[in-house]
């Protein structure tokens, strides 16, 4: 194998095993409730979702139609990875104080996601 050869094999080795980032979008618990209490991200991609938990006592992110449940610790952070998801609503809460604590993550299909990023 000539090493010309082998250096483009490497190179296209390369280029697939690097992916992009997902996007992070963020969450905070305050005083046992989401914020914010509605969350748009893009459907159809990877997310990662960081929830920080502002509070001194533990709470639970749970969401039976994101099929995810967290616990997270007072004054602590935790990161989620979400997706990609079918555009719609995916209610959460907190499993601790969930009359409180809850609140709703919409994905947005493409053209609606292009949208909403285009406003100030």
């Amino acid at each position: 194998m000539s090493a010309m050869y082998r250096l483009a094999a490497l190179g296209v080795f390369l280029c697939g095993a690097v992916q992009a980032e997902p996007l992070q979008f963020e969450l905070e618990i305050r005083q046992h409730l989401f914020s914010p209490s509605v969350l748009y991200v893009p459907a159809g991609q990877k997310i990662r979702l960081k929830v920080s938990n502002l509070d001194p006592t533990p709470e639970e992110f749970e969401s039976f139609s994101l099929n995810r449940e967290k616990v997270i610790l007072g004054k602590r952070a935790a990161l989620l990875y979400l997706g990609p998801l079918q555009p719609g609503q995916y209610p959460f809460f907190g499993e601790f104080n969930p009359d409180s604590a809850q609140g709703t993550l919409i994905a947005l299909p493409a053209d609606e996601w292009a949208k909403r990023e285009q406003q100030p």
